[in-house]
């Protein structure tokens, strides 16, 4: 069963996907760039199954492609787990 995704939750599992694909732990924020963080489309793909196990949201490339920032990321997986 999925987890709840309350902005909490959502935010820790994302800054800590992020994290394990390169960007130091204290970079990775609600307002920092994935172009910033040199986190790249096929990054973007292994973060959004990481959300998907965890809250069962699916994101489709054209989701992706919209995101700008880490926060952009982490309100979309809120609104779509609601």
């Amino acid at each position: 069963m999925p987890a709840t995704a309350t902005q909490e939750t959502v935010e820790t599992t994302i800054f800590e996907a992020i994290s394990k694909l390169g960007p130091e732990p204290e970079d990775v924020t609600r307002d920092a760039t994935f172009e910033s963080l040199d986190i790249d489309s096929l990054d973007l793909v292994e973060v959004a199954q990481v959300v998907e196990e965890e809250f069962g949201v699916v994101l489709k490339g054209e989701d992706m492609e919209k995101l700008t920032t880490v926060g952009d990321a982490i309100d979309l997986v809120v609104a779509r787990a609601s």
